[in-house]
């Protein structure tokens, strides 16, 4: 349906983004993950033709949309990271606004008005102003501006940062449901790996304006497959120690957060006893030592060296 070719963008001297090549097929649910200032949103911005790639193409079923962004604009919807809704309007007020911007006109902009609202199960709050609402029913509402117009393809920017559980459950459903009732495509980015192990049929991973890794979870988590993570759990930590375990030969990763660390070492290696004496030597007191299958945020954090929220 979408495909990114060659795509790069220049600042000045720095480039956001080098030579991207993606695919996106219709129907799917495509993860595209980076730590910031990896060019996610570089890569949205161009992909959604609100800016124009230095080099490369965005080709819309085969046809580019660079120079003509009109069809991709009809068929696209795009939920911002930063909520864009007036606060002193209501929810309906907001979606008339919205769809009178979509060129959706009289019944039919008002039958679309009350489908949305019950997709986003906004409908008993439809006459509540937008700044009495929580964070959650803001992000619903955010997310319903985008459906007004029936996009064949949705683009979601971290869509459920900064709410609570109950709420992000509600729109992780609401996505999974769209996407299996009307087919509808989707790119959605996240910092809450979690999320995309949920989501997502195929993932993109970037850093630093590369693309470095794609495929679906199971050949994303394959990587690693010749490995595993042994999860060290401390009172606390000091560099010493850190410092020695990466001097370790048969260590090939050290990630440290707060009083945890992970450890990536060849299958067959056995690596407790070295842990040990490494604590013992540099006076860490552990708490646990487990070896555990290679994650999804493991292969992330081993391609990247930064956990997704750095």
């Amino acid at each position: 349906m979408l495909e990114l070719v060659n795509m790069s963008k220049r600042f000045k001297q720095f480039y956001a983004v080098k030579n991207l090549n993606m695919f996106i097929e219709r129907g799917e649910i495509v993860g595209l993950l980076g730590p910031n200032g990896a060019g996610k949103s570089t890569a949205i911005s161009m992909l959604s033709s609100l800016i124009e790639p230095t080099t490369g193409d965005v080709r819309l079923n085969n046809k580019s949309v660079v120079k003509n962004p009109v069809p991709l604009r009809e068929v696209i919807g795009i939920v911002p990271q930063e909520i864009a809704l007036y606060n002193d309007l209501t929810a309906e007020e907001n979606l008339q606004f919205f769809g009178r911007i979509y060129r959706l006109k009289g019944d039919e902009r008002k039958q679309k008005i009350d489908e949305v609202l019950k997709q986003i199960g906004l409908t008993e709050k439809r006459k509540e102003v937008v700044k009495k609402f929580s964070g959650g029913m803001k992000r619903r509402l955010n997310i319903g501006v985008a459906l007004l117009h029936d996009p064949e393809l949705i683009i979601m920017d971290e869509p459920t940062v900064g709410i609570d559980p109950q709420s992000r459950n509600y729109i992780l459903e609401t996505v999974k449901r769209l996407n299996k009732e009307k087919q509808m495509t989707v790119l959605y980015t996240s910092h809450y790996m979690e999320e995309v192990e949920f989501l997502c049929d195929r993932i993109y991973i970037m850093d630093r304006g590369n693309l470095i890794a794609s495929g679906t979870k199971e050949e994303i988590k394959r990587i690693l497959s010749s490995e595993k993570t042994i999860v060290i759990k401390t009172g606390q930590l000091n560099d010493e120690f850190l410092n020695t375990l990466k001097q370790e030969p048969t260590i090939r990763r050290v990630m440290a957060e707060e009083k945890m660390v992970k450890v990536i070492v060849p299958k067959e290696v056995n690596i407790f006893r070295t842990v040990l004496k490494v604590a013992e030597s540099t006076g860490i007191e552990l708490n646990s030592v487990d070896s555990k299958t290679a994650t999804l945020e493991d292969v992330f954090l081993h391609l990247t060296g930064r956990a997704l929220r750095d």
